[in-house]
């Protein structure tokens, strides 16, 4: 076994946690980070940023295939998917930024220690099985990043071909012919929305009472609507009944039933994408050993500054409650650093962490709809405004969608933004900076607006908030 090593602090995963490695060298701390995989984890290997270079491509085969005449694009029609070729382009982009991160952790100073690593105390690990070899690593603090894995559901576990889930569709370079999606979450509606692009029959199955349920209900609404014109079939308050499931050579069979035990629907797929969330990654890394630390479900429990119960031992990302996001995990990482670097840094606050879906059109949103801010105590105003109504989305070609705030009725001040539409992940940085500063929705109103340009949709729907907007 190679000579122990010491730091002021260790990482367990390499994934969003990088960020925090190196604010922690920036704040002069020596960091040993341990890695199993590649570094970057899900977002950078088998998550946002492979499927978002596919859902790129989707929308661009939209664009010139289904828009290109009104566009004025002569030999369009000519136009196909190379799968093949936008596989390559998916691997060349996640080994650059791969690349970019080996680079970042090298010019910080941060230690790599490649292997298993198992928690042998609050604060420190035994690294095992990579090319680093045995290694007995401890420090002064500690940050568990461990990440997830795609959830399954009984009797329709994944076997890498048939049945699937985001991982494995990832590294397939085809495109089925029929697709049932298992799950309407925002890893679903994007799947369902590339697939349909690339000229999948898509079906999409959705045991709430709606798709993306975790989103303000009229988006819901307006995301089934489009998902219906592009003709991608719905079926909510449903389930694939696994014991109807007959599998041949290259496809499956089964039954999408109403959870009410009413209508059954008959469906032949080539493929089965379960997406039903992610589960956290602490087995195994020798938490039940820990004294003080809290697991539920899963999840380690921390608290604003992501101490877990342990002294010098914090978890950030998938791991703990929250949203499961790569952004939410980097800012998490940044304020655990500054906290245990003995800074004062902002607590982290859910309420404030933007989410955004890239299906087509696209979904954002940062803080409450108006059912949580009313659960939360708080009376509410809300507004929205269309896409369709301003001059740039007609230019662009994309006008289904509107912004929505709420607003506490008695003060204005913002409480929550939601969005679907054409860059809708771009135009929440606006809303969240707001709610960041308690900006109210008449403060929002005031900051100009270039024109014509789409960011122009959130001052109207500010305005709607009273009740003003100009262009309806």
């Amino acid at each position: 076994m190679a000579e122990p090593q010491r730091f002021d602090l260790l990482i367990l995963g390499g994934g969003m946690s990088y960020v925090g490695a190196i604010r922690a060298a920036q704040l002069g701390l020596s960091v040993g980070l341990v890695e199993r995989d590649k570094l970057g984890g899900t977002c950078l290997n088998r998550g946002c940023i492979p499927s978002k270079a596919l859902l790129e491509t989707a929308d661009l085969l939209h664009r010139v295939t289904e828009q290109g005449a009104e566009f004025g694009l002569a030999g369009h029609d000519g136009i196909g998917l190379d799968y093949s070729a936008l596989g390559k382009r998916r691997d060349a982009v996640i080994d650059k930024h791969v690349s970019g991160v080996e680079f970042l952790m090298k010019k910080n100073k941060v230690t790599v220690i490649k292997g298993n690593g198992v928690l042998t105390g609050p604060t420190s690990v035994r690294v095992s099985g990579g090319e680093s070899g045995d290694v007995e690593a401890s420090a002064d603090h500690l940050i568990l990043a461990t990440g997830s894995a795609p959830r399954s559901l009984p009797g329709l576990e994944p076997d890498g071909r048939l049945i699937i889930t985001s991982d494995e569709a990832l590294e397939r370079n085809d495109v089925p012919k029929r697709v049932t999606i298992v799950g309407a979450g925002a890893i679903g509606v994007e799947w369902a929305s590339m697939y349909r692009d690339f000229g999948a029959e898509v079906n999409l199955v959705e045991f709430a009472d709606r798709i993306v349920p975790l989103e303000d209900p009229e988006v819901g609404k307006e995301l089934a609507r489009v998902f219906r014109k592009r003709g991608i079939t719905t079926h909510v308050a449903s389930t694939v009944d696994p014991e109807t499931i007959n599998r041949s050579e290259n496809e499956l069979s089964f039954q999408i039933a109403a959870k009410d035990g009413g209508t059954r629907t008959d469906v032949t797929a080539d493929v089965l994408l379960v997406a039903v969330g992610r589960r956290p990654l602490t087995e195994d890394i020798g938490l039940e050993n820990i004294e003080g630390v809290e697991v539920e479900r899963g999840y380690v429990k921390v608290d604003e500054f992501m101490r877990t119960g342990a002294p010098g031992l914090y978890a950030i990302g998938d791991i703990v409650p929250g949203f499961a996001l790569a952004h939410v995990a980097s800012h998490e990482a940044v304020v655990a650093v500054e906290h245990l670097a003995g800074h004062d840094p902002e607590p982290v606050r859910m309420e404030l962490m933007p989410r955004v879906t890239f299906c087509r059109p696209q979904i954002a949103s940062v803080g409450w709809t108006e059912d949580e801010a009313k659960a939360a105590g708080r009376e509410t105003k809300s507004g929205q405004f269309p896409f369709r109504a301003l001059g740039k989305a007609t230019i662009v070609g994309e006008i289904d969608g509107f912004a929505k705030f709420v607003a506490d009725a008695e003060t204005g001040q913002l409480l929550g933004c939601h969005i679907i539409g054409a860059h809708a992940g771009d135009l929440i940085a606006e809303p969240t900076f707001a709610q960041l500063v308690e900006g109210t929705a008449a403060e929002l109103a005031m900051n100009v607006h270039a024109h014509p340009t789409l960011p122009e949709v959130l001052p109207e729907a500010a305005l709607a908030v009273d009740g003003a907007p100009i262009h309806v």
